[in-house]
């Protein structure tokens, strides 16, 4: 048993030194991706989880048009526009997506892009 463990040492070791630099190190994340910043945060009066979640979507929306170099509109998001709630939260969802996605904007872009 030692003898296999030291040999699967030794492989994984010769695996990474040889193994391509793309492989073992990377650079930095894009901007707005990584661990969670403090501005991603919902705001503390959303107190009801449709709200966080709306927040949190607008934010996603935000990084995707982003990424995809798109002119920032929260009326061209679909989640926005045919949000996945119930009916009777489908008001505080869209409020919050809408401010969420107005952080994001504004994180990502550097409020640099016309609405």
């Amino acid at each position: 048993m030692k003898l296999r463990d030291a040999v699967l040492g030794v492989v994984a070791l010769t695996t990474l030194a040889f193994a391509p630099a793309s492989l073992t190190a990377q650079g930095p994340p894009p901007p707005g991706y990584g661990p969670r910043q403090s501005w991603e945060a919902p705001p503390s009066q959303y107190q009801r989880d449709i709200e966080r979640r709306g927040f949190r979507d607008g934010i996603e929306g935000a990084r995707k048009d982003y990424g995809n170099h798109r002119r920032p509109n929260v009326n061209n998001r679909d989640e926005y526009r045919h949000p996945r709630v119930d009916r009777r939260d489908r008001h505080a969802y869209r409020e919050a997506f809408r401010r969420g996605y107005s952080v994001g904007v504004q994180h990502l872009m550097n409020g640099n892009m016309r609405r």
